[in-house]
């Protein structure tokens, strides 16, 4: 339970970060969420190929609440970092 706390908060100051960071250099406020939905969608589709006859999704061990919470804490840290752009440029500060 503990690691799977820490590894929520972990994926959220990730995504958070890593969101942050892009939010400057590319000036577009919602891209982390984008790239995350991506990522998402990415991985379903490689795990529905990649596991033959079985589907991905229908298996009953495929997705565990150990896997579910620390990838809705990264979706939220790439929530918060187009949230906390979008706060600060309406404050009027410009970044790069």
């Amino acid at each position: 339970m503990l690691q799977m706390v820490i590894a929520t908060v972990l994926m959220m100051v990730l995504f958070f970060g890593i969101g942050f960071i892009l939010n400057m250099l590319m000036k577009t406020t919602w891209f982390p969420l984008y790239a995350f939905i991506a990522l998402v969608i990415g991985v379903v589709i490689y795990g529905s190929i990649g596991s033959g006859s079985a589907s991905f999704l229908s298996s009953g061990e495929s997705f565990t609440i150990v896997d579910i919470v620390p990838a809705i804490g990264g979706l939220a840290g790439a929530i918060l970092s187009g949230s906390a752009i979008k706060a600060l440029r309406i404050r009027g500060f410009k970044m790069f």
